[in-house]
């Protein structure tokens, strides 16, 4: 029985994690935390090793908050960069720039310097907060190994697990009162969001 039940759920692209969670196979089964949505209640790790909730974020004023897939992205690497040079545009509105990614805090320390980041980066141990956002898929074998072999992804040691997932690199900013205010979601990965679209948004909210 358990067996066609297996079946099943791979025919539909799904499969069952250790939480007994569906997880899709397929990005684009997924649809992510929706603008108007309440932002669930989390906390993480950040670079440094301190313990930071989505609570104590909210209190310093709204959140731009970016999922990204590690340090061994090139498109991350690029995106989070971007975001670097143009910090001062956007705190300028108040908000305060959080990354996160599924690595521990040595590899999130490792993207930080690599990319002289001044912002705050956590770490989604054990995928919980993609999850939260409805943002996690499991890559195909042959891509995972692809990612580990020319892009020396250290999935197994980054992760701190055997079961490796991926989040889909969305954006959100998140008002004060914890609800989604914008996104940018598209399940192609090559497909980020940029400041410009941000302080577009953020210009259309002060008319």
């Amino acid at each position: 029985m358990e067996k066609v039940l297996l079946l099943i759920l791979i025919s539909l692209n799904l499969i069952m994690n250790l939480h007994g969670q569906l997880i899709p196979l397929d990005p684009y089964a997924l649809d992510g935390l929706q603008v108007g949505e309440l932002v669930p209640e989390f906390s993480a790790l950040d670079q440094d090793g301190k313990l930071v909730s989505v609570k104590e974020l909210l209190s310093e004023g709204p959140v731009v908050l970016v999922f990204y897939r590690g340090q061994w992205c090139p498109i991350c690497n690029q995106h989070l960069q971007s975001f670097q040079d143009s910090l001062l545009l956007l705190e300028e509105f108040g908000v305060q720039l959080v990354a996160i990614s599924p690595e521990s805090p040595e590899y999130l320390m490792k993207m930080a310097e690599k990319n002289n980041l001044s912002f705050r980066l956590l770490y989604d141990e054990g995928y919980k907060i993609s999850q939260l956002f409805n943002l996690l898929f499991e890559p195909e074998k042959k891509l995972k190994n692809i990612y580990e072999e020319r892009l020396h992804a250290d999935f197994a040691n980054a992760h701190r697990t055997d079961r490796i997932y991926l989040p889909i690199p969305a954006t959100y900013i998140i008002g004060k009162e914890g609800v989604v205010l914008w996104r940018h979601f598209d399940p192609d990965y090559k497909n980020r969001s940029t400041v410009a679209e941000m302080i577009a948004f953020f210009k259309r909210s002060e008319n």
